[in-house]
């Protein structure tokens, strides 16, 4: 996994939640854009949660990146 690929989905219009999946079999949400942050040089990402813990990922240890169906199974449509 690189460092553009897990950009492109945290910079996504609209932005869908995400799951990073690691090499030692944890899987990491992303629930919020304003939950992730990577460093300046692309190796380190720090994953924040709604309780306030955060994990810090070196970025070579992430195996796959998933984007979860809503809950109904059916994309929002924008509000008018």
């Amino acid at each position: 996994m690189t460092i553009d690929q897990v950009r492109t989905a945290h910079a996504a219009e609209p932005f869908r939640a995400f799951v990073l999946h690691l090499a030692d079999g944890r899987e990491l949400a992303v629930q919020q854009r304003e939950f992730m942050a990577a460093a300046p040089s692309g190796r380190t990402i720090v994953i924040y949660q709604p309780d306030d813990s955060l994990n810090v990922v070196d970025l070579p240890l992430v195996t796959g990146l998933e984007f979860k169906a809503s809950a109904s199974g059916r994309r929002k449509r924008p509000k008018r």
